[in-house]
């Protein structure tokens, strides 16, 4: 099927759009075996004409055009035209940038692509910036899986607690401190209120040295009343 650029994406039929788009997602799939079997040419040659027609039907600035640039300045890494590579890698970096923000994956995988071109460049200044800039919002996105796993075992916590497994629920809930302890440390509201859920589902278990040892912990901001509980049967 031939592309006729002059069309806009406003001229085309949804079906249209379809076709188009699996006649580029088909030239990705050529280019990427071409760059394994190392004919970086015709990969580039499949590239451009896929993002041609991404550009057409989805247009510049949009996630699935940001990966054929990202892609084609890859093979220009690779075969050492950095000047090439650096204008693909840098737009695509540009649209993942205005889309989701710097704190993403996507975002972090251009800036370490562009971090290891200008390593090649010998640019070692340019290079540290950008590996640098890989590594914080790696750390912030394992940083926040391991909140939101933190959140997961503090609900399955409750829901133990509430069918009476309290042996299961402390182990949810202190899965779920020593994620927290680390993330916010100990005195954060949300690792106090891991520490007096302890505490009283220790003293409910009747287990009161271990009530104690997290009352005391969680004592940083208000004291808990351990004695005042009522344990229900």
């Amino acid at each position: 099927m031939s592309i006729h650029r002059g069309n806009s994406s406003e001229n085309l039929s949804s079906v249209e759009k379809k076709v188009l788009l699996q006649e580029a997602n088909s030239l990705n799939n050529r280019g990427v075996k071409a760059y394994q079997k190392g004919d970086y040419d015709s990969s580039i040659g499949f590239y451009i004409k896929a993002i041609k027609i991404k550009e057409r039907v989805l247009g510049e600035v949009n996630l699935n055009t940001a990966t054929s640039y990202n892609n084609l300045g890859l093979v220009y890494k690779r075969k050492g035209d950095n000047t090439k590579a650096l204008a693909y890698i840098s737009q695509a970096l540009k649209i993942r940038e205005s889309i989701l923000g710097r704190a993403d994956t996507q975002t972090a995988e251009s800036y370490n692509n562009l971090g290891t071109l200008y390593a090649n460049m010998g640019d070692t200044d340019k290079a540290i910036d950008f590996t640098q800039k890989t590594i914080d919002i790696k750390e912030d996105i394992i940083r926040k899986e391991q909140i939101g796993t933190a959140v997961s075992y503090n609900n399955l916590a409750v829901l133990f607690e509430e069918d009476g497994e309290y042996s299961k629920a402390i182990k949810s809930y202190l899965k779920a401190l020593q994620i927290n302890e680390v993330a916010w440390g100990k005195n954060h509201k949300v690792t106090q209120q891991n520490y007096k859920n302890i505490a009283i589902l220790y003293y409910t278990m009747g287990k009161y040295k271990e009530a104690q040892r997290y009352a005391k912990l969680a004592q940083q901001d208000t004291e808990i009343e351990l004695e005042d509980i009522t344990v229900t049967k």
